[in-house]
């Protein structure tokens, strides 16, 4: 295991003062370290293509940036990889981690990507290797991604896997206070409610949709995980297939078409 300040340190001594991504745990470190420090750069996207298109601009602006996200989100980044940085020549360093790595427990949701992570940049023709997790292989493994891209002016990738870099504390909130602001609710239909956390929420959308001809759907993640842990119920089935943009839900005793 590294601390944070070992790879961000060293990357900085090769020109890298920008970072932008998509957050994941195992990144956490990383991003509080160059929060902390009024000297680096941190732009969070909202998805992985914009944090490469960002890159991309810093890039031909002349400055090196690190781009940084979720395995899972790898294929939101796939065209700007093959479309832009590879034709255009645009050198970025790209920090993956490895979510659903093949042998160690995940949730079920990164297992394919986990499996395909590396066949993945072979196909883009990215050059990868393992994230350093030692101190003494940090400069050599920057060393071989920092000469890949000065010769072929194009990304090189790590493959963070989990338990890598070791935590670090954010020690300034980057985001504005709102405490107040958490205080407020707002309702158009009933002004005196009052807030609810996301627990109360499902349980008040599961009361309102009936067992019977109801499917709910949900995000991956803690929403996902929630709402199975409140009411896993025997829902209907479920087939879709896309016919342009005609989309048909099968339910026990009915046909509707979105």
């Amino acid at each position: 295991m590294i601390e944070a300040k070992e790879f961000v340190e060293a990357a900085r001594e090769l020109g890298f003062s920008r970072y932008t991504g998509v957050p994941c745990s195992f990144l956490t470190p990383f991003i509080n370290y160059v929060i902390n420090d009024d000297t680096l750069e941190y732009v969070s996207s909202a998805n992985e293509g914009d944090a490469l298109a960002t890159a991309a601009g810093a890039a031909i602006g002349g400055q090196r940036s690190v781009v940084m996200m979720q395995n899972s989100g790898l294929g939101n980044a796939v065209s700007p990889i093959t479309s832009l940085s590879y034709v255009f020549r645009i050198p970025n360093l790209i920090i993956s981690t490895h979510r659903g790595q093949p042998g160690v427990k995940d949730e079920p949701q990164h297992e394919l990507m986990g499996q395909i992570t590396k066949e993945l940049f072979d196909t883009m023709c990215v050059p990868w290797e393992i994230f350093p997790s030692k101190s003494e292989d940090i400069a050599p493994a920057l060393q071989r991604a920092d000469e890949y891209m000065q010769k072929e002016q194009r990304p090189y990738a790590f493959i963070m896997e989990k338990g890598t870099v070791a935590p670090q504390a954010l020690h300034k909130n980057p985001v504005q206070d709102i405490s107040q602001r958490k205080s407020l609710v707002r309702s158009s239909h009933n002004p005196g409610a009052q807030a609810i956390n996301r627990n109360n929420a499902l349980q008040r959308i599961i009361e309102h949709t009936p067992e019977e001809n109801t499917v709910l759907i949900a995000t991956t993640g803690f929403t996902g995980r929630e709402l199975f842990a409140v009411d896993d119920r025997v829902q209907p089935s479920l087939y879709g297939r896309f016919y342009g943009l005609r989309f048909f839900i099968r339910s026990r005793h009915c046909i509707s078409q979105i």
